[in-house]
């Protein structure tokens, strides 16, 4: 089966980005990763998307994205998983390329939130991505649906509130010196616990922003190095999905779709979570973040908030966990959210991070969820020296 590799980046800053519409965000990317990768042509398109048609009136993502790029007439996608759509266009792309169809691939990003002045016109936005019949329609949001497996979580585990701030704690320090990352300023232990509750127990503080945002990638099957004679190669993907409806699943704090994703990927690429060296890990809400590294298999199940306490999750440490900021104080430009992942861990890997660059790692993993988790995707990419 063919190899894919990396060979093309570029991210937008995130943000309330006014005087850019959802066209210049995608272009901004997109144009980057092609400048990067040396290329004026790719095959296909692949857009990661979840609300264009809700908060922007326009749909047909594929064809709007490949006209504005000057790549009319080349096949162009458009892929929606919810807040994992980045991620699921990055394997569609991947797959793609893995058939012998296609031999080069842009995959981009793209999320405009800040059309919707009101916040509650995004918060129903968000809210389709749980199930339609049985929790939108009585009036649960999404964040009151995390909010359901934090308390479960901690009641399983005995955590107190300080124990779920140290997720968000990391993220803040980490953003704080990344360019185009949202919420560039450290917080503490104390601002975290007077932080009002949005949806008990989860606080504004546990919570990711909303911003606009676009990231883009180019996939190939030609190897690309670089001038000290790195490249990076995907080397193993995994794409799951689990119950909708939270009253429907036999445990709220198991991600099992998160933890099939891990699994098919990790069996691609033939690694352990052991091997891996570096995380990007969707930390939508801080619950999240820790039963995504559980689901990794990195941790032991109860114990996430142990790793980011410890210090081993900074970017000094054994593991760093999203030297960028993650979600949390990156940014949460929901479709682009996944590709914005992936372009880190490509960039961590090749040595590219700038302030945010942790060490020299050789593999690391990269897990964007949708929904409450029923949609997850996970990419594993591997330094080739």
């Amino acid at each position: 089966m063919r190899e894919v590799y990396v060979i093309g980046s570029g991210l937008t800053k995130i943000g309330n980005l006014w005087d850019k519409g959802l066209r210049d965000l995608a272009v901004e990317a997109g144009l980057a990763a092609m400048e990067e990768a040396g290329v004026e042509s790719v095959d296909a398109v692949f857009v990661g998307n979840m609300m264009s048609g809700i908060l922007n009136a326009q749909e047909n993502l594929g064809s709007y994205v490949a006209d504005y790029l000057g790549l009319s007439g080349v096949p162009a996608f458009k892929v929606e998983a919810a807040c994992a759509s980045g991620g699921a266009a990055v394997v569609s792309a991947a797959m793609a390329i893995k058939s012998g169809l296609f031999d080069r691939v842009l995959v981009v990003g793209v999320e405009k939130m800040s059309d919707m002045t009101a916040t509650e016109d995004v918060t129903s936005a968000l809210a389709t991505a749980s199930e339609a019949d049985y929790e939108l329609f009585w009036g649960a949001s999404f964040v009151s649906l995390n909010a359901l497996i934090m308390r479960a979580y901690a009641q399983r585990y005995g955590l107190k509130e300080e124990d779920f701030g140290w997720m968000p704690i990391l993220m803040h320090k980490n953003a704080s010196d990344v360019p185009y990352a949202q919420l560039r300023f450290p917080i503490t232990m104390e601002a975290y616990l007077s932080s009002p509750k949005i949806a008990d127990p989860i606080k504004l503080l546990d919570s990711a922003p909303m911003g606009d945002g676009s990231a883009a990638a180019v996939l190939s099957a030609s190897e690309r190095r670089d001038g000290e004679g790195i490249s990076v190669a995907l080397v193993g993907f995994g794409s799951a999905t689990d119950a909708m409806a939270l009253y429907t699943r036999e445990d709220l704090v198991e991600l099992k779709g998160a933890k099939l994703a891990a699994k098919r990927a990790m069996e691609m690429a033939e690694v352990t979570p052991r091997d891996l060296q570096v995380l990007e890990v969707h930390d939508a809400f801080s619950v999240m973040g820790y039963l995504n590294l559980e689901a990794l298999g990195v941790v032991e199940p109860g114990k996430a908030s142990r790793l980011i306490e410890s210090g081993d999750a900074d970017r000094s440490g054994s593991l760093p966990v999203n030297p960028e900021g993650g979600l949390k104080a990156r940014g949460h430009p929901v479709g682009a959210t996944g590709v914005y992942q992936f372009v880190e861990l490509y960039r961590q890997l090749s040595g590219r991070a700038g302030p945010a660059q942790a060490g020299s790692p050789e593999l690391g993993a990269a897990m964007n969820v949708g929904g409450t988790g029923s949609n997850v995707v996970v990419t594993i990419l591997r330094r080739v020296s």
